[in-house]
């Protein structure tokens, strides 16, 4: 075990230190399309690295720089129960959603339900196969969402890889009932502009709305046309979910000409991602917010209309994100934590050459009232541990804890682990706790660690990549009020109100 006080911010060497450069060089000389964000559908990338640079790997694994292979190192704060490793699945995890005694975990072959009713030995109630990356998931009352963002044969569960310059091609959402968690059944799809890269709920009484995600057309994608500057809104009638369907898409980024009215990207600004649409949204339906994290911008808007969302603030960072990835509000909506996921999630980017403050956290101020609102940057977070340089390691999910007063936050770092931090002083961010494995691999870069680590019901739930579910207890006299918050439902991206 690791002391949270421990003053380890690891220190690299000359030989891996340059090689972080070229890479940190690569990433901004890099197009626009070079912006992969998040793994992509196929087996995990196995990259080889230099000889120097898995030399120093090693080096720094045998003087306690980092944890060995494998090693589980924490925060005296922190305790890790369980892990769960994949069995059916051999695909990436990702993303999570909570209801009840239940966790469900998206994974690239399908999704997983777990029994957390003991988190210490949580137990596997149903295991869907349904391939069709990122398989993004959430749930309301009976219904679950799983997002196809890869183009299919068919929208069933066992359609196959085709190519999205086939116009027969099919990507969207699917729709599930759990009314039976043993036994899910598959009710619907909906195909979706671009697929659904990731899917954020809107409860409205008798309707569930889906604001779906999704990016980079091509005048060679039959079913996904540039400009691509907005979002599908897709309406989902609770009772009758087989005619789900799509009611709007509303245009966030107006502009004229093919490349509408987002950010540029490269060769205007190096390094950022041209804005094609949006990677996430999260929505705070308790003060009728959303905030979208969409390529090479960030945006505020208005959801008093759900079928409607209207844009009131969108700003850029062409200095230091590289790909505006997700987004997190404060409990009471004057903060957004924006995260850039520089190199789509596989590269090495903790390290001391890439910095504190890229691959990091962009934490916002909201100013002002109604739509005359602005995001005000205060400042950036990133964890204080380098990594080695065979780990991918970057900004990635996390929610909210809550305790009355302050602003804490659970995090996934890929390979970088799982950090818990406080951004109360938006301008002085620090971390309290943190959660890691070593690496994968000391001679290739393998895709792995957590995708999304959340807090629900007292507990941290993180989805690892390759090594499966974990569930984590934090005790800490500044997040322990937190145990007392009871929730019958979470899903990350839809921001409960959890003082009501």
């Amino acid at each position: 075990m690791t002391l949270l006080n421990d003053p380890r911010t690891r220190h690299r060497r000359l030989g891996v230190a340059a090689a972080a450069v070229g890479l940190l060089a690569a990433l901004l000389t890099a197009g626009p399309a070079a912006a992969t964000p998040d793994p992509g559908d196929g087996p995990a990338a196995r990259e080889k690295v230099s000889r120097s640079d898995a030399a120093e790997a090693r080096a720094a694994v045998a003087s306690g720089e980092i944890p060995g292979q494998d090693e589980i190192v924490h925060s005296d704060n922190i305790q890790h129960l369980a892990n769960i490793p994949k069995e059916a699945f051999t695909g990436l995890n990702s993303d999570l959603a909570f209801q009840g005694k239940y966790a469900f975990a998206g994974n690239y072959d399908g999704f997983r339900i777990f029994d957390i009713s003991n988190p210490k030995a949580p137990r596997t109630v149903a295991q869907v196969l349904c391939p069709g990356s990122q398989n993004d998931v959430s749930v309301s009352g009976n219904l679950l969402f799983l997002s196809t963002d890869s183009s299919r044969s068919d929208n069933s569960c066992n359609s196959t890889t085709q190519p999205a310059t086939e116009k027969s091609s099919w990507e969207g959402m699917k729709v599930f009932d759990i009314s039976d968690k043993a036994n899910p059944k598959y009710v619907a799809a909906v195909e979706t502009a671009c697929g659904s890269h990731t899917h954020s709920l809107v409860p409205d009484g008798k309707n569930v709305y889906l604001y779906v995600s999704s990016y980079s057309p091509s005048a060679t994608f039959p079913d996904c046309q540039p400009p691509h500057d907005g979002i599908s809104v897709i309406k989902v009638p609770r009772n009758a979910p087989e005619k789900a369907a799509v009611v709007n898409f509303p245009v966030l980024f107006p502009g004229e000409g093919p490349d509408g009215g987002g950010n540029p990207g490269g060769p205007t600004n190096p390094g950022v991602s041209k804005t094609t649409g949006c990677h996430d949204i999260t929505v705070l339906p308790s003060k009728d917010l959303a905030a979208g994290a969409c390529m090479g911008d960030g945006i505020l808007f208005s959801i008093k209309d759900p079928e409607h969302p209207k844009v009131i603030d969108q700003v850029e960072d062409n200095v230091n994100f590289a790909f505006w990835h997700s987004a997190t509000f404060n409990q009471k909506a004057d903060k957004v934590v924006f995260t850039d996921e520089l190199g789509g999630g596989g590269a090495a980017t903790c390290n001391a050459a890439i910095g504190p403050n890229r691959g990091a956290d962009g934490i916002y101020d909201i100013v002002g009232k109604g739509d005359k609102r602005k995001l005000v940057f205060r400042s950036y977070y990133k964890i204080p541990r380098h990594q080695a340089d065979t780990e991918n390691c970057v900004a990635h999910n996390g929610s909210l804890i809550p305790v009355k007063g302050k602003d804490l936050m659970v995090q996934a770092w890929y390979q970088g682990g799982v950090s818990v931090w406080d951004f109360t002083d938006s301008s002085a961010p620090k971390e309290i706790a943190y959660f890691e494995r070593g690496p994968l691999s000391t001679d290739t870069l393998q895709v792995g660690g957590s995708w999304s680590a959340y807090y629900y019901n007292g507990y941290i739930y993180s989805n690892d990549i390759a090594k499966g579910f974990d569930v984590l207890k934090l005790d800490d006299r500044r997040t322990d009020p937190a145990k007392r918050v009871r929730l019958s439902e979470l899903n990350v991206q839809t921001q409960p109100d959890y003082f009501d």
